[in-house]
């Protein structure tokens, strides 16, 4: 019975963390509409992104002890979004709205630190957790390249239920960042770290709950 409980504990955590990393992804995806806030949404859903994605991956990471299961993960992450995205599709968006799989690169250096460390933990934290901060803003970056042109979509496929004060509009000049990667990724390698030990709490929490 409490083996049976505590994979039921582990799957639903799983699941919590991947539903909630596909919801920020949906909303990670608006950012090309709203053009003049654009490069500011672009680093604060970047840094959500990483967050979600560094406790869950290295959540699963340590239950299992298997190098692999964070890009696992990723994958679960992907495949979650595509599905929630083949709705947007029934309402008439673009096919190219769909999102590149941003998140399996990272995942794979979660698993390269568990796994060139020997599965050390706090290596997981520190290099893992710099890792991904660092690289996942980039390859968001590539992801935001492959979509249509914003202002194209914003106009062609107009959001029924936005309000007025958030309907696209041409970019003003100047951008509130210099560069939204830059800061995407330095502030996402200091924060991501702090979540990796927590993906490493929350083993060790569910362990001793079931235990």
């Amino acid at each position: 019975l409490m083996v049976w409980l505590r994979r039921c504990t582990h799957y639903l955590f799983i699941v919590v963390v991947a539903v909630n990393s596909t919801l920020l992804t949906i909303n990670a995806g608006d950012y090309i509409f709203y053009t003049d806030w654009a490069w500011t949404s672009y680093v604060v859903f970047s840094i959500s992104q990483t967050l979600m994605l560094t406790v869950g991956a290295v959540y699963y990471l340590t239950f299992t002890g298997v190098p692999g299961t964070a890009t696992y993960y990723g994958l679960i992450m992907t495949v979650y979004t595509w599905v929630a995205k083949g709705a947007w599709f029934a309402l008439g968006y673009p096919y190219d709205f769909i999102v590149t799989p941003v998140w399996i690169p990272s995942a794979m250096l979660l698993d390269l630190a568990y796994w060139a460390t020997k599965k050390n933990k706090h290596s997981l934290i520190l290099f893992g957790g710099v890792l991904v901060g660092m690289s996942l803003p980039l390859f968001n970056m590539v992801n935001l390249m492959t979509v249509a042109d914003p202002l194209e979509t914003a106009f062609k496929y107009p959001r029924p239920t936005l309000p007025p004060y958030m309907t696209p509009i041409e970019p003003q000049v100047g951008k509130f960042y210099n560069s939204p990667v830059a800061l995407g990724a330095g502030a996402g390698a200091v924060l991501s770290v702090t979540f990796a030990a927590l993906g490493c709490k929350l083993t060790t929490w569910t362990y001793r709950w079931m235990a």
